[in-house]
């Protein structure tokens, strides 16, 4: 190999080795910055091999386990959860029952036809089976539908009603296994202690409703509910559905039958309920009787208020309830009462208003003799009048 063909073999390999050592030089900055990405992506993703992060291959299976809860045979509620109301709700709630009745109305032709459906609550109080709800969620049914808390629906009979104080009892057979709830005392209810109602608000679907508040206030008056006791307030909520449903105290005790609520745009927490102490009596005459007999004078009267609003003239030196009318072949037609007079006490009892009348007669059976003061042509009267059974309408 001559001078001129050595130089040019020498040149070729010095290129290619200029060549190779570029090339490597690429190679190994590619591969580090493939190494740093890797410990970067390896990092974010959390997985590691040995003391370094790798990606976590796709399927890969961990051995970490979310630790499990007690089993429900072996859970106990703590006690900071364990609260009295927890406890009240654990006593009353099942005892608390959906009332189903039909609704019908006449077709063109004065059939009677099925429109709907009510539905409100009730409470087991006996394991007679007997139920207390609403007047007005029953009816005028004779029948109706008991749907349990179990889930079972049961037909139910309808004892007795009375639309003067809005009960009525209801009736299902009887068994040792029924829920019963408890009644408790209504006349030493403390205003703002707390109240529980528990009901089907807005039907069956939200069968067994808890709502918790407070006694708001005690013998109260509603202008369009003319019942004949007072009623007891809550703010604890009542909605359509709840009718029949049960108050309840912080111990599990009924102590009202929950019945009404102001219904005003803007106004909330105004719910009513019937006191228990004053529901026993008639709920044992509805099971005995079927209706209650009250004691009857026949009277037709307007306190000062009532008389004003309808042009009386009222003696202003008089107070008590003027006599209007008198019904005939009444107690008070075969007194010496009359239209125009004043009555001003029964009984021991100073009267200013026809409820307070009406307080007193309900105190009375048909058959008693009554006290009656009463003023008339300016003289102040006494005399005693026998009642006898208020006619049914």
């Amino acid at each position: 190999m001559d001078r001129e063909d050595l130089d040019r073999e020498l040149a070729e390999k010095g290129g290619a080795m200029q060549t190779q050592n570029q090339g490597g030089k690429h190679t190994k900055q590619w591969l580090a910055a493939a190494a740093a990405a890797l410990l970067i992506v390896g990092f974010a993703g959390g997985c590691t091999l040995g003391d370094l992060p790798f990606l976590k291959s796709p399927g890969t299976e961990s051995n970490y386990k979310v630790p499990e809860t007690k089993s429900e045979e072996t859970f106990e509620l703590p006690a900071i959860r364990n609260t009295a109301v927890v406890e009240a709700v654990k006593k009353v709630g099942p005892a608390v029952v959906g009332i189903t009745t039909q609704i019908y109305d006449r077709d063109v032709f004065n059939r009677r036809i099925e429109v709907g459906q009510s539905v409100g609550s009730g409470v087991i109080f006996d394991k007679k089976g007997y139920i207390v709800t609403n007047n007005h969620v029953v009816g005028d049914s004779e029948k109706v539908n008991v749907c349990l808390s179990s889930g079972d629906t049961v037909q139910g009979t309808v004892v007795g009603t009375d639309a003067s104080t809005d009960l009525a009892v209801v009736k299902i057979d009887g068994s040792d296994d029924l829920p019963v709830a408890e009644f408790g005392d209504s006349d030493h209810l403390q205003v703002g202690e707390t109240a529980i109602a528990i009901g089907n608000p807005l039907g069956l679907e939200f069968q067994g409703t808890v709502t918790v508040g407070v006694i708001s206030a005690l013998n109260r008056t509603l202008d369009d509910m003319d019942l004949r006791f007072k009623l007891i307030q809550t703010d604890a909520a009542i909605n359509p559905g709840n009718s029949g449903g049960a108050l309840v105290t912080a111990d599990g005790k009924v102590v009202g039958i929950n019945s009404a609520k102001i219904a005003k745009e803007g106004v909330e927490g105004m719910g009513f309920s019937i006191p228990i102490n004053q529901a026993r009596t008639i709920i044992e005459e509805l099971i005995q009787n079927g209706r209650v007999t009250r004691a009857y004078l026949g009277l037709y009267g307007a306190d000062k208020d009532i008389a004003a609003r309808y042009g009386y003239r009222w003696d202003s030196n008089v107070k008590g309830v003027l006599v209007m009318r008198v019904a005939g072949n009444s107690p008070l037609s075969l007194s010496g009462i009359r239209p125009g007079d004043y009555i001003t006490a029964v009984g021991d009892k100073e009267i200013e208003s026809v409820r307070d009348i009406r307080d007193v007669l309900d105190q009375y059976k048909p058959g008693d003799t009554l006290s009656i003061t009463y003023v008339h042509d300016g003289r102040t009267v006494r005399t005693e009048v026998l009642l006898s059974e208020a006619p049914q309408d």
